[in-house]
């Protein structure tokens, strides 16, 4: 579903983009001062200055991009991305002007941005399926003159050969394209009936446990918890010490560190705990008969 900006966006929008025309253009002599200051000496005056003065080439980029239905604001900001990335990226001596360099990077960062939010179901990523999804609607148009609202085998065909994806690809493509995106708040049906006041919303299956479920989860977590505090009620102080340090903390101590605490032996640290262990599970076993699926055990 395309994304209407409110009044007050697209004033902002506005005010935002007629500051950003109103930037100076760089030479090419001291586009190349700022960028060499930027990368040599990191002069963040020197990178504001130079990406500010391509401020509007990121609003050119963008506003090719409004028609796939996200915000003219977001484009603009994923616009900034792919600038800052260029000024990074961007290495003065090989003679290369800034503003060519870094078209590249904001359409990149434009394209992705749009490949990520346009549709909750995922398009392609390849470099292929990314090519198809942005020059799918501009050789449409070149098919009978636009004319033709639905695609032929051998329009398939024709636009799968000139991009060079498979024809499949091009099928599925084309009907997100021409589909659009369903917003979940919609009514289910246009009619006075009893559906036309559901939300499709209201169909999808909730995830959540049944309250029954729910009410029985936290009655057995409860019974586990009491039926365990009884069962270390059978060990001993020096026992006890070492399953809380060893079993019951988010990161179990060493036996090196609890021999040292306890003044024995970390190979007597172990024995301990596994004599501690077996009293857990007989203790468990007097009172569950079967520990194990009670969630006791592993």
């Amino acid at each position: 579903m395309a994304h209407m900006d409110t009044p007050e966006t697209q004033r902002a929008n506005r005010r935002f983009m007629k500051r950003a025309m109103t930037v100076p253009l760089l030479d090419e002599k001291h586009e190349f001062e700022l960028a060499r200051r930027w990368k040599e000496e990191r002069d963040e005056q020197a990178l504001h200055e130079l990406t500010r003065a391509y401020m509007r080439l990121v609003i050119s980029l963008a506003t090719r991009f409004r028609n796939y239905g996200l915000p003219y604001g977001d484009l603009i900001q994923e616009g900034n991305v792919g600038l800052m990335q260029a000024a990074a990226r961007f290495e003065p001596e090989r003679g290369v002007r800034f503003s060519t360099y870094a078209s590249w990077w904001i359409r990149a960062a434009i394209q992705d941005y749009i490949l990520r939010n346009w549709s909750i179901v995922r398009t392609g990523t390849t470099a292929a399926h990314k090519s198809l999804f942005f020059n799918l609607r501009r050789l449409r148009s070149l098919i009978a003159n636009g004319t033709r609202q639905n695609l032929t085998e051998e329009d398939r065909i024709f636009i799968a050969r000139r991009l060079g994806v498979g024809a499949r690809d091009v099928e599925a493509i084309d009907a997100r394209l021409m589909s659009g995106d369903r917003s979940l708040n919609a009514m289910v049906s246009d009619t006075s009936s009893a559906e036309s006041t559901t939300e499709w919303q209201d169909l999808l299956p909730c995830e959540r446990p049944l309250p029954e479920d729910e009410v029985m989860e936290t009655h057995d977590s409860r019974q586990r918890a009491k039926w365990i505090e009884e069962a270390l009620t059978t060990l001993n102080e020096r026992e006890l010490t070492i399953i809380r340090e060893r079993r019951l903390r988010d990161e179990a101590v060493t036996l090196e560190t609890l021999g040292n605490q306890l003044g024995i032996s970390k190979e007597r640290v172990r024995q301990i705990e596994h004599a501690a262990l077996r009293k857990l599970r007989d203790a468990l076993l007097s009172k569950v008969p079967d520990p194990q699926e009670a969630g006791l055990l592993a």
